[in-house]
């Protein structure tokens, strides 16, 4: 990006509500998740105090039926709930990006094996598979769950991916580099790549939002990490535990509220830049 392309993007970024909104949502998401296993010396299913207290000085987020300190179980619970973001939505990500520009510039024989594969993963049930690799794995750690949910994630991506090089790959930039004798690879990550970095951008926010959502939704049946917190894993618990009848909300209110304000952010920021990155978009 050259120094007239960055300064536009930082004028336009700066602008966009959407954006800013999503980022200050996230970022301080982010330094409670740093900040907050400071704040407290208990581990996550530590029995504090009395069982079922409210809210108050001495526990911050209340305590559990079982005198578990909230507090401590959600901020180590965000530390879950953003490795399994970057980590799921990580290698999402990569297996996409390499399976859509590999297909997209070779096309032919190479387009329809990759292309095959992708609809083949693309049509199977995700959570139906993470559910059964979750069933049959006796111990399970948030880092495995990331993983998992990584390698079950990428076909969208990949196809997307996929026709962004497809449109970019008979351009005139490209034929001068295949002209020149260059690789496909230094063709495809120096060439096209480049081209499509606010693209790649934006799809690694969707997967790292979808890999917290899924990572929720497993870890709330309880088929999240048999180790460890995460936020999914409170709400399990508080449900298993009848927190809702029993009244203690303050048990599932705050991990509920924490994944839909991260996974809501994340895409408002993912419209914001799409605003940004496209002319037609932009607020003036």
């Amino acid at each position: 990006m050259t120094p007239k392309k960055k300064n536009e993007f930082l004028y336009f970024a700066l602008r966009n509500n959407r954006l800013r909104v999503g980022l200050v949502v996230v970022l301080l998401f982010l330094v409670f998740t740093f900040v907050g296993p400071l704040l407290t010396d208990y581990a996550p299913n530590d029995y504090v105090g009395p069982s079922g207290q409210p809210p108050s000085t001495e526990y911050w987020f209340g305590t559990t039926t079982f005198g578990q300190d909230v507090f401590t179980q959600f901020v180590l619970g965000l530390e879950s709930t953003f490795l399994v973001g970057i980590v799921g939505g990580g290698i999402g990500t990569l297996i996409g990006v390499l399976v859509g520009f590999t297909a997209g510039y070779r096309g032919g024989l190479v387009d329809e094996v990759l292309n095959t594969i992708t609809n083949i993963v693309l049509v199977i049930p995700t959570l139906a598979i993470l559910l059964i690799i979750a069933a049959y794995l006796e111990v399970r750690g948030v880092l495995t769950e990331s993983i998992f949910i990584g390698l079950t994630a990428w076909p969208w991506a990949a196809r997307a991916i996929r026709a962004q090089t497809f449109s970019l790959r008979s351009r005139d930039f490209v034929d001068l580099a295949r002209l020149s004798g260059r690789s496909t690879g230094k063709i495809i990550f120096s060439e096209i790549a480049p081209n499509m970095m606010s693209y790649l951008f934006m799809t690694f926010i969707l997967q790292f939002g979808g890999a917290i959502l899924i990572a929720a939704t497993l870890d709330f049946i309880g088929l999240g990490p048999t180790e460890g917190i995460s936020l999914g894993l409170m709400m399990n618990n508080a449900l298993l535990w009848s927190a809702l009848q029993l009244g203690l909300w303050w048990w599932f209110v705050p991990p509920g509220l924490a994944i839909t304000a991260i996974v809501g952010a994340l895409y408002i920021m993912n419209v914001g830049l799409d605003e940004v990155f496209n002319p037609k978009l932009r607020e003036m």
